[in-house]
């Protein structure tokens, strides 16, 4: 089911997301909610999409299998209570968009490399290295989840 994208200026948007415990993961309704996560994602031409767009402030994003591309077994990933930690002091800037802030686009500086600490959709932990996009996007994420839009960060905004 394609879910409503919570847009700018929500007041939701810049709140930060409740920790998810195992029981509320394991339900059949978070499951279902993360199935829709990744239908919605798709549907308005994402790459990630974190739960406060979707009006839930629930530590929980997805993030489509094209950005995993450079991974050995790309596929659509839940992150639950995801964290991340930079690899080195390298940032690079490059443009982003959001689908909660349509049509708007400006350059965001992050981190090129870090490595990511979180749940999957199962419970089990993840732990990975993401460079380069994957990065990006990853980040991108889970500022949705702290209540920090792009906008927040970034340079020459622009809308089309």
């Amino acid at each position: 089911m394609i879910l409503p994208i919570t847009t700018y200026p929500t007041p939701s948007l810049f709140e930060a997301s409740e920790h998810i415990d195992a029981p509320f993961l394991l339900r059949k309704e978070t499951q279902t909610l993360i199935d829709n996560m990744i239908d919605t994602m798709y549907a308005d031409d994402g790459i990630g999409l974190a739960a406060p767009q979707i009006g839930k402030n629930i530590q929980l994003c997805v993030i489509g299998r094209d950005a995993f591309k450079d991974h050995d077994n790309p596929q659509d990933t839940a992150l639950i209570n995801p964290r991340w930690e930079p690899m080195s002091r390298k940032k690079v800037w490059d443009t982003e968009g959001c689908l909660s802030v349509p049509k708007t686009y400006g350059k965001v500086r992050r981190y090129k490399e870090i490595r990511v600490v979180a749940k999957d959709r199962t419970g089990k932990e993840l732990i990975f290295e993401a460079k380069g996009f994957l990065a990006r996007v990853i980040q991108h994420e889970v500022d949705h989840l702290n209540g920090i839009l792009f906008i927040d960060k970034a340079k020459g905004i622009y809308t089309v």
